[in-house]
């Protein structure tokens, strides 16, 4: 079976975020990027499925400028084994992803689409439940365990009770969250090999996808600095400052 993983470029999580000067965004020029880490979580799923002789292919897809092909080769380079690459504007926003994927399903016919629950820039979490209504295909959300079992893939989903267990009829699609599994680090040698495995490059119009944006960023801040503590010497100080500088008391 076939297993499409759909994953997104993001600034790295571990580098410090800053505002644009004219509060349009945040800065992403010479700032390192990578693949989201949900995302590269369902990456290492889907390799680890098809190294247990359940999938016969692992495609990767990415939505963005050319930029994003680092991403999608850092994929290939984990074990994908195709790469595609939909030019579209970095604004594309859920619904429009889920509608490019649902084009894509209907292009590829995989058995399992595997998609990061959420990307750490949006945090959205909302492009599998659109996909799963758009193509009227089963879906679990959060999975923190996966297994296939023929015609059906059996999901165990955290929630806030517990754990919950799932049975899909294939296709469906599948979310994925941080204990599912370890994602693997990319081998040389698999890096060269990743600069010869094919990568498609497609347009909107050639999936037959249309989609305007229906919401606009009107600015982005920096959360306030935080204010340093103070020491009061009283109950009768702390209410009076709470009421007078605070104001968050009558």
């Amino acid at each position: 079976m076939k297993v499409l993983v759909a994953i997104k470029r993001v600034i790295d999580p571990y580098t410090k975020v800053r505002v644009k000067a004219d509060g349009s965004g945040v800065e992403d020029t010479n700032v390192k990027m990578t693949i989201n880490p949900f995302c590269e979580i369902a990456v290492e799923e889907a390799i680890r499925l098809k190294e247990a002789g359940h999938a016969s292919e692992v495609i990767v897809v990415s939505l963005g400028d050319e930029a994003c092909q680092e991403q999608l080769r850092s994929a290939l380079a984990l074990g994908a084994d195709r790469a595609i690459h939909v030019q579209v504007d970095n604004t594309c926003q859920p619904l429009g992803v889920a509608k490019i994927l649902n084009a894509l399903m209907s292009k590829e016919q995989p058995a399992l689409v595997l998609l990061g629950k959420q990307s750490i820039d949006t945090d959205n979490n909302q492009v599998a439940q659109m996909l799963a209504a758009l193509s009227q295909r089963p879906q679990a959300t959060f999975a923190s365990k996966l297994n296939i079992d023929g015609d059906y893939v059996d999901v165990e989903r955290e929630v806030d009770g517990g754990l919950e267990q799932l049975r899909l009829t294939l296709p469906a699609i599948v979310s994925t969250d941080l204990r599912l599994n370890e994602p693997r680090y990319a081998s040389l040698p698999n890096i060269m090999k990743a600069k010869r495995k094919p990568m498609e490059v497609l347009s909107l119009e050639a999936l037959g996808v249309s989609y305007q944006p229906t919401q606009t960023i009107e600015a982005v801040m920096a959360p306030p600095v935080k204010q340093a503590g103070v020491m009061v010497s009283s109950v009768e100080e702390l209410v009076d400052k709470l009421r007078n500088e605070a104001k968050v008391i009558e």
